[in-house]
C-alpha cells in the first residue's frame, strides 16, 4: 500500500498531503504565496519564498501524518518561470508567474510563424506559455545559468536532477506536440538555441530522490497541475472534461492518444505520459477567476471569497460584466482586453456588480465548454469542477446555467494533489494501470440549469458583444 507524499505548487498557495492507497489524507499543511502584481502586466513571485512553502508545507504533512512515505510528487503551475545557477541552485531572477503578459511585444515579432507554432505545438503563440516568458527573462533580466520553467528548479532542490514532465513540456510552444520533445528550430525562433535543456521525462517513472522530508524517498509522477486535477477526476476517457476554478479557471477534455489539434482557439498538449503512452488534451483558460475575487475584496465589495453568495443579487438586473482584468484567454487570445462593466444605473447595488462579475467568470467558462464541443464534434454531456470557487453557489449555479449542462463538483477540495498522487502511485507500483491507481469518487453536488435554453443563449449573445468591445 503506497503513502504519497504529494505538493501542489499554485499560483497563491502550496498544498501538501500525505495520502494513503485509499485516498484518506493522513497529514495536510497548506502555506500561502502572493503573487505581485506589477504595472505594464507583470505577475512575479519570490522564488525563496514559494520554495520555503514546499518545504515547510511538507514536512509540516509529514509530521501530522505521523507515518513514514514511501513516494513524493509535484504538481506545478504549468507555465510560471524563472533563471537559476545550476551548480548551486540559488535563484537568479523571480519568477514570472504564468499571468504575465510582458512578452507580448515578443510575440508579435514573431507572429508570421503563429501557423508553425501552432501545427508543431498544438498552442498558440501567445505570452502565456513558457517560452515567451523564458525569452524576455533573458533578453530583460539575465543571460546567466539556466532558465526553466519553476517545476525543474524545484525539483532539482529535491534531488539534484534536471528535468520536466511531458505535460509541463507542452506548455512551452517549443515542444512538439507529436513527439514531446524539445524542437531545435522553434527555440531558436525565440532565442534559446543555446540553452541548456532540462530532460523531459514521462509522468509515470521516479526521477530521483530526496532528503528534504525526512529519510531517503523516490520522488516521481511529475505533472502539470491541471492535468493532475483531470486525472483525479477520472476523466480518463475521450471527450470527458473537468473545470478548475482557481486563481484562474481552467477547462480541460480529454482527446485520447492521437494528437489532435485544436480547430475552436483551444490549446493541445500533453495530458500525461503513462506506460509509454501519450494521451492528450485541449484546454481553455480564464485568466481571472478568484484573482477576480480578490480585486473584489481589495474595492470592498466583499470582505472575503465567502461572503460571495449572501452579497450577490439573485439577478444582475441587466448589469454585464467582462471581468477581463488580466486579458482574455482562450479562444479569444486579447491579452490587450480590459475588464468593463455596463448596463450600470442609479439603482445598481454591490450585489448586482458581484453578481455581473460571477457571470462574467462563468461565461467564459461556457464559451470554453463551446470551443470543446466544437473540437470534439459533440456536446458535453456534463462537467466536473474542484477547486475553491466551487464553493461558491452563485458560481456554480451561473455555469450550469449558461452551459445548459449538469455541473458535478469534485467532493475533495484536493483534486490536483491527488491526481499527482494517482501518478505518484502508478510510478512507485509498476505494472499498476492509471485506472486502478485513481480513487472512485462520487459528486458531492450537482447543479442542473434553472435557466431556460433561451435566456441562456440571450445571455451568451450579449455578453460576447460586450467582450468583443473588451
Amino acid at each position: 500500500m503506497t503513502t504519497v507524499l504529494t505538493i501542489d505548487q499554485g499560483t497563491s498557495g502550496t498544498k501538501a498531503l500525505v495520502v494513503d492507497a485509499d485516498g484518506r489524507v493522513l497529514g495536510l499543511s497548506e502555506k500561502t504565496v502572493r503573487p505581485r502584481y506589477l504595472p505594464g502586466g507583470g505577475v512575479e513571485q519570490d522564488p525563496q519564498a514559494l520554495l520555503d512553502s514546499v518545504l515547510e508545507a511538507g514536512r509540516e504533512a509529514v509530521a501530522t501524518a505521523g507515518v513514514p512515505v514511501d513516494v513524493v510528487t509535484l504538481s506545478n503551475q504549468g507555465e510560471t518561470v524563472l533563471a537559476w545557477d545550476p551548480d548551486t541552485g540559488r535563484p537568479l531572477s523571480d519568477l514570472v508567474v504564468w499571468q504575465d503578459r510582458r512578452a507580448e511585444g515578443l510575440c508579435r515579432e514573431l507572429s508570421e510563424h503563429e501557423q508553425t507554432f501552432a501545427d508543431r505545438t498544438g498552442l498558440v503563440l501567445d505570452p502565456y506559455f513558457s517560452a515567451p516568458k523564458l525569452a524576455w527573462l533573458r533578453r530583460n533580466v539575465t543571460r546567466e545559468g539556466v532558465a526553466t520553467t519553476s517545476d525543474t528548479w524545484l525539483v532539482h532542490q529535491l534531488t539534484g536532477e534536471f528535468v520536466t514532465d511531458a505535460s509541463t513540456a507542452s506548455r512551452s510552444l517549443v515542444t512538439s506536440l507529436d513527439t514531446a520533445d524539445w524542437d531545435p528550430e522553434l527555440l531558436g525562433l525565440f532565442g534559446l538555441g543555446e540553452e541548456r535543456l532540462p530532460t523531459i521525462v514521462p509522468c509515470d517513472v521516479e526521477v530521483g530522490t530526496t532528503t528534504a522530508f525526512g529519510g531517503t524517498v523516490p520522488v516521481g509522477g511529475l505533472v502539470v497541475d491541471q492535468q493532475a486535477a483531470l486525472v483525479a477526476e477520472g476523466c480518463l476517457e475521450p471527450g470527458e472534461a473537468k473545470c478548475t476554478f482557481g486563481t484562474g479557471a481552467f477547462l480541460l477534455a480529454n482527446t485520447g492518444t492521437t494528437a489532435a489539434r485544436s480547430s475552436a482557439g483551444l490549446a493541445a498538449c500533453v495530458a500525461w505520459q503513462v506506460g509509454g503512452e501519450t494521451t492528450y488534451c485541449i484546454d481553455g483558460q480564464v485568466y481571472t477567476a478568484a484573482s477576480a475575487v480578490r480585486w473584489m475584496e481589495q474595492l470592498g465589495y466583499i470582505r472575503t471569497a465567502a461572503d460571495m453568495d449572501a452579497v450577490a443579487a439573485a439577478d444582475a438586473e441587466g448589469v454585464l460584466a467582462v471581468p477581463a482584468l488580466a486579458g482574455l484567454g482562450a479562444p479569444w487570445w486579447r491579452p490587450d482586453a480590459k475588464a468593463s462593466v455596463s448596463g450600470m444605473t442609479l439603482s445598481t447595488t454591490v450585489g448586482h456588480l458581484v453578481t455581473a462579475i460571477l457571470q462574467g467568470i462563468a461565461a467564459q467558462v461556457a464559451e470554453l465548454g463551446a470551443a470543446v464541443e466544437r473540437d470534439l464534434g459533440r456536446p458535453l454531456t456534463r462537467l466536473r469542477v474542484d477547486g475553491g470557487l466551487t464553493q461558491c453557489r452563485t458560481l456554480m449555479q451561473a455555469v450550469a446555467d449558461l452551459m445548459q449542462i449538469d455541473i458535478e463538483l469534485y467532493p475533495s477540495p484536493h483534486a490536483t494533489p491527488l491526481g499527482a498522487a494517482a501518478l505518484a502511485r502508478v510510478a512507485h507500483e509498476p505494472g499498476l494501470a492509471l485506472v486502478d491507481a485513481v480513487v472512485p469518487w462520487e459528486p458531492s453536488l450537482v447543479y442542473s440549469p434553472r435557466w431556460s435554453a433561451d435566456r441562456a443563449a440571450d445571455f451568451r449573445d450579449r455578453w460576447n458583444a460586450a467582450a468583443a468591445n473588451a
